[in-house]
């Protein structure tokens, strides 16, 4: 199964960064690919959403189920979409009040072998975007803090 998982350190604390990432339904303003979204329900526990995503023609919805465990952990579960499965965590732990560092997990299968084979050539440059996407927000709304991010090996 594709997939990549990268440790950051952020200028930003767990809750912070665990509230950017749980605010789904806010994605397509700034995550590349995302159309659109809308939350079906979402409550302290749980969330469930579909997500619109594309690229040039293609569109496609995902619906996913989304355990959250302020301020540690995001878990989120594939229900439905072109994918036969989809395994997406984020692990948030404080590294002091202002400093966190973030898992993140991602893995795929997509239901056609040539889609995935595909989607495989470009998954990691796409993921690299996505996570400069969300550091990008979190510059946006939290400010800059003086510090830069750091993978962590």
């Amino acid at each position: 199964m594709p997939g990549i998982r990268e440790t950051r350190r952020l200028p930003y604390s767990a809750q912070q960064m665990f509230d950017l990432v749980a605010d789904v339904g806010r994605y397509g303003e700034f995550l590349p690919w995302v159309i659109a979204t809308r939350v079906r329900s979402n409550t302290e526990t749980e969330l469930v959403a579909d997500m619109v995503v594309g690229f040039k023609s293609l569109r496609e919805t995902f619906t996913s189920r989304v355990a959250k465990d302020r301020p540690h952990k995001i878990a989120v579960h594939y229900v439905d979409g072109p994918l036969s499965d989809l395994d997406n965590v984020w692990t948030f732990r404080a590294v002091d009040d202002r400093t966190c560092e973030i898992d993140f997990l991602v893995e795929f299968t997509f239901k056609n072998r040539l889609f995935e084979k595909i989607a495989g050539q470009y998954f990691d440059r796409a993921f690299r975007k996505m996570v400069e996407a969300f550091e990008d927000r979190a510059a946006q709304l939290y400010g800059n803090n003086n510090s830069s991010a750091q993978s962590v090996a």
